[in-house]
């Protein structure tokens, strides 16, 4: 049975939105983008993901006066310093989409050896019961490959068709969406949100 009546997703990015509600299904009754209330993107400031959730969640939470869950997440290149990370969104520049920014990550890819293409996904999830919730709930997945020159896959989104899983033998976005879902860094953090919002979850 659902425990929280209403939610609201601070995120425009449709692949997000629809992996977030699908991974909230039976926790929540109604969950409903920031969109739906025009709300106003925050301005991600952070240097860190656990900021910029923060600050998306307080965004959306104080805009719609609902509960409010955000994510911050990125590909991480260990070879690259952690580059994109909290800049994996605008890797190629402040208005770039997908297209772009798997066309930097393939030159960048040019300079890196086989074994300096490990990577990860991180993802941090913070849930605010209202705007000024002194304590929201954070929850963090890592989803680790390695990255591949030749993208593979129609599926998902952001870096996946060059995110290659070896113990899955293919691309994060060759994989059915149930599967990503319980793989993926924002399934894991996800789980474990759902986990201790199941015992910690309180209107107040």
């Amino acid at each position: 049975m659902a425990i929280i009546p209403r939610l609201v997703i601070a995120s425009g990015n449709r692949g997000k939105l629809a992996e977030l509600e699908s991974l909230l299904t039976g926790l929540v009754d109604e969950v409903l983008p920031q969109s739906f209330y025009y709300v106003p993107e925050a301005e991600e400031t952070g240097t860190t993901f656990v900021e910029n959730a923060i600050i998306k969640a307080r965004n959306a939470a104080a805009h719609t006066g609902l509960p409010a869950i955000a994510d911050d997440s990125g590909l991480e290149i260990p070879s690259l310093d952690g580059a994109p990370g909290v800049r994996s969104a605008r890797w190629a520049g402040e208005d770039a989409d997908d297209a772009a920014n798997n066309a930097r990550l393939r030159d960048e890819l040019l300079d890196l050896a086989e074994a300096e293409r490990a990577a990860a996904y991180r993802c941090v999830l913070v849930f605010m019961r209202h705007a000024a919730d002194p304590v929201p709930i954070i929850t963090e997945g890592v989803w680790h490959g390695r990255l591949v020159d030749q993208p593979a896959g129609d599926g998902g989104f952001g870096y996946d068709p060059h995110f290659f899983l070896p113990e899955a033998g293919c691309t994060a976005a060759q994989l059915p969406d149930e599967t990503k879902n319980l793989l993926s860094h924002r399934g894991q953090a996800l789980a474990s949100m759902r986990r201790r919002l199941e015992t910690e979850w309180t209107a107040s």
